[in-house]
């Protein structure tokens, strides 16, 4: 099939997820196009009116007109210039991103492919056809960086991470390792220094980061909600061991035989998406509970992890494949 992906590239989630799906497509055998949207007033209307005469003429001349899609893939939200220009239009979906303008057009979508099973009941109440695919993250192992028992935390440029809770939470214990915390400038809250914080707000190169995850045996991903989450799921590829909070979607990839959950204390709404907020008593009782793993116990849960990636990440390409030749 002919394929065209179409999402923000961002430079940060998004632009990961329009480069994983463009490959996990082309292992199936489908003809990819990637059309990586930026911002701009301009470019955008610049674009609408290009595919507004390509639609247009298409019309005029049928098939012999400009090349059509088989399927358009239309990732977090509905791009209503790009409808017409494939047969079939299919949405991925973030729940915590799905606003009412997306909401509007979503009759115009044939189908809607979702990340993780929470996100199935969301749209098949809103009348969609839905279809299980899952997603998967990049491989961010590298088994010959040793690792130390300490605590890591990716909070990049989102909101919705818990991080500033987390931090606040460490300040309060001095007597606990060192955590690391990487966090975008645009988003960065620096608060008070303390001697067990290594708040890094800075843009790494992705070697440096890629290090920094490999080198830490505990990862920290209390996240309030997610539309799929790399940097939970990269963090179990690295087979590490991961905290995060129980409720959907985290707890579908963290369970109790491979990571750590985190009773959540209330809950909020984004968009579609209720979002959870990590009791800290829990997390309290969670960090006190992984420093007294033994090495034995880290690495099975760790294994346990990355098998589960390894898994995903080989059955993704295949899912998706027959959630495309269902609808097609």
């Amino acid at each position: 099939m002919r394929i065209n992906i179409i999402a923000w590239d961002n430079g940060l989630g998004l632009s990961r997820h329009l480069r994983l799906l463009g490959v996990a497509l082309e292992q199936s055998g489908h003809a990819v196009t990637v059309t990586g949207l930026r911002r701009g007033n301009w470019r955008k209307l610049g674009r609408r009116v290009k595919l507004g005469a390509r639609n247009l003429w298409s019309q005029v001349l049928g098939d012999h007109g400009w090349s059509r899609h088989d399927v358009n893939i239309l990732i977090e939200h509905i791009r209503p210039e790009f409808l017409p220009s494939a047969r079939i239009n299919v949405l991925l979906p973030h729940p915590e991103w799905f606003l009412d303008s997306d909401r509007s057009l979503l009759s115009e979508i044939d189908a809607v492919f979702a990340q993780t099973h929470h996100a199935i009941p969301i749209f098949t109440a809103l009348g969609s056809r839905v279809f299980y695919t899952g997603f998967t993250s990049e491989d961010r192992w590298q088994p010959e960086v040793v690792r130390e028992p300490a605590f890591f935390h990716l909070a990049g440029r989102s909101r919705h991470k818990g991080t500033d809770r987390l931090l606040e939470l460490w300040r309060r214990h001095p007597e606990w390792p060192r955590l690391t915390v990487v966090q975008n400038p645009k988003s960065a809250q620096p608060g008070l220094p303390a001697a067990n914080i290594d708040h890094r707000i800075d843009y790494l190169d992705d070697a440096e980061l890629r290090r920094l995850q490999n080198a830490h045996w505990f990862h920290l991903c209390p996240s309030e909600t997610e539309g799929y989450g790399h940097y939970l799921v990269e963090a179990m590829g690295l087979g590490a061991v991961v905290v995060t909070t129980d409720a959907e979607p985290m707890n579908e990839f963290i369970t109790p035989d491979r990571g750590i959950l985190v009773d959540f204390q209330r809950t909020g709404q984004q968009n579609l998406a209720t979002t959870h907020y990590f009791d800290e008593s829990a997390m309290e009782m969670a960090v006190d509970h992984v420093m007294a793993m033994d090495a034995r116990t880290c690495v099975e849960m760790g294994e346990r992890a990355r098998a589960w990636f390894v898994d995903n990440d080989r059955a993704f390409p295949q899912r998706l494949d027959a959630a495309l030749r269902s609808i097609t």
